[in-house]
């Protein structure tokens, strides 16, 4: 079997990292850059890290902030029309998965516009020519969004999301600087924390999975396991760990895939506006026990990765249920709730059935599924 794996050309880790943009553009001859940022972000002096930086070098640059917490075709269209009215020949996207998506989104469609529809995008896109130069630069430690050939817009219309997967849209260099996350209130911290352990989990029993997406996932497992509980509470290691956790599980899945957590919780994140976080955090369990007769004997070396005592001397069954109690048990110490009462309608469930087992994460998922399978977990979770 071919593996391939494809990884941003340069990325800068650790406090102080953003000092290394600046250089980056002016080395290659930039001359001006769209920032893309969402209003929060800008609002409380996160992007300003940034901007300031820029303007101390005389730097020019225009800011584009209609970006949403679930970003929308419109959004994507309307930063295409900013971009090309702006002037600029590079992007820097500042921000989680929902600046960085929008911003990679824009990227494609400028240098490939017979894709401006944007729904056309959807799964594996024949973009001729890569996204515009990108530098990526994340605030939370979550989506890893900025190492990833993968980005996810909303089709408000149709009441769905939708997954591109492009490796014309990765980011030339991506910037993971702890200092970037500071100021993210702890739910939040929570919820991207723990899609960054369900990005390296899925990834690490997907059907793709091969022995160098192994290596990212088991040590970004390990790494998040030992790091979210401090960065909910602000440490500088958790944060630092956490920064670092969530980029090598991006290394690893966006090259091998994700399975139905994943294509469940976009529907959620569609329908309700759910913080994906939350809703892999709140599903990941579910799906550990949907495949557990399938990739059950994986389970072992996420239970190790961790730190399950003892897990070794246990039996294959033993093993995996302990592995699975340890992610409940991390979901929990973090705040995440443990099902899906007050969000999830049951009305609504034969849509997101649909809508999941349409999604592009699904066929990865290490157990084959169907409709039917994907409405009783999303039943169990009420």
């Amino acid at each position: 079997m071919v593996s391939r794996i494809v990884l941003n050309t340069i990325s800068y880790h650790g406090h102080g990292a953003i000092a290394n943009i600046v250089p980056e553009l002016t080395a290659r001859g930039y001359k001006k850059a769209f920032v893309c940022s969402d209003p929060d972000l800008i609002k409380f002096g996160v992007t300003g890290k940034v901007t300031d930086l820029l303007d101390a070098a005389a730097f020019p640059y225009q800011v584009y902030s209609d970006i949403k917490a679930n970003p929308t075709i419109e959004n994507v269209q309307h930063g295409v029309a900013a971009f090309r009215s702006s002037g600029a020949d590079c992007i820097i996207a500042i921000g989680g998965g929902s600046a960085m998506d929008t911003a990679k989104a824009v990227g494609i469609i400028a240098n490939n516009p017979e894709f401006a529809d944007v729904r056309s995008l959807e799964g594996v896109a024949p973009t001729k020519k890569h996204a515009v130069f990108t530098i990526a630069v994340p605030t939370t430690a979550g989506t890893a969004a900025e190492v990833t050939i993968n980005y996810v817009i909303t089709d408000v219309e149709k009441k769905r999301k939708f997954v591109c997967v492009d490796t014309n849209d990765i980011p030339e260099i991506a910037v993971v600087d702890p200092d970037m996350m500071a100021s993210m209130p702890k739910g939040l911290t929570a919820a991207t924390g723990m899609d960054a352990l369900t990005h390296a989990i899925e990834g690490y029993i997907t059907k793709g999975a091969c022995v160098i997406s192994d290596m990212f996932h088991l040590e970004a497992i390990r790494i998040i396991s030992e790091h979210l509980r401090g960065a909910v509470q602000n440490t500088p290691e958790g944060r630092e760990g956490m920064a670092l956790g969530q980029y090598i599980a991006g290394m690893g899945f966006s090259n091998v895939g994700l399975g139905i957590v994943h294509s469940m919780a976009h529907g959620l994140s569609a329908l309700y506006d759910t913080p994906h976080g939350v809703a892999c955090a709140i599903i990941l369990p579910t799906g550990l026990e949907y495949n557990k007769s399938i990739a059950g004997g994986r389970y072992r070396a996420i239970g190790k990765a961790m730190g399950v005592a003892g897990i070794d001397t246990m039996d294959d069954a033993a093993a995996a249920d302990a592995a699975i109690a340890a992610v409940k048990q991390l979901s929990a110490d973090v705040g995440i709730p443990t099902d899906l009462k007050g969000i999830l309608k049951e009305e609504d469930i034969d849509f997101l059935a649909e809508s999941a087992f349409a999604d592009a994460c699904c066929p990865g998922n290490p157990r084959d599924t169907s409709v039917t399978d994907i409405k009783e977990l999303y039943r169990s979770l009420l």
